[in-house]
């Protein structure tokens, strides 16, 4: 296998001293979803994590980070940052904003930080994993030290 080449997130990371491991996975344009890339890693889909951009109607740009086989809760979203509305970016946005392309945004090394939040699921494991910032990349870390790098809040994606 070629050497993998360092990307923001995995710098970030390194410059913490945060351990972490990088899995690798073949991907096709026409399916980037997370729940096909953690069948192709063999891993359990529930403890691999999808990074979601949202506009608040009040409070601007935040980040979501959520198992990839749920769904974004926008009205308890909107409720827990005291929001009327919250909704997902336009796909033309995501390069310009988070520096990633979709299938390949990571919620760590953004081009500003934005406010950040991780569905609670992600404490019920040892491990989980986000995208590395490019595609067919995914970062395996301690919840913990994802809460601490992306300076995020949990909340309950129900």
């Amino acid at each position: 296998m070629s050497k993998i080449v360092k990307t923001n997130a995995m710098r970030i990371l390194d410059k913490a001293k945060i351990s972490y491991e990088v899995k690798t996975y073949d991907y096709d344009e026409s399916d980037l979803s997370g729940t096909t890339a953690a069948e192709k890693m063999g891993v359990d889909p529930n403890t691999i994590f999808k990074t979601l951009v949202l506009r608040g109607e009040k409070n601007g740009i935040m980040v979501c980070v959520i198992p990839v086989n749920q769904e974004i809760a926008l009205r308890s979203l909107a409720a827990f940052v005291k929001d009327k509305k919250v909704e997902m970016i336009h796909l033309k946005e995501l390069l310009p904003l988070t520096g990633y392309m979709r299938g390949g945004c990571s919620p760590i090394g953004m081009k500003k930080a934005y406010p950040t939040y991780i569905e609670a699921s992600c404490l019920k494991y040892d491990t989980i994993g986000v995208s590395g910032g490019k595609r067919g990349l995914q970062i395996i870390l301690a919840p913990n030290d994802l809460i601490k790098i992306a300076n995020a809040e949990i909340f309950d994606n129900q």
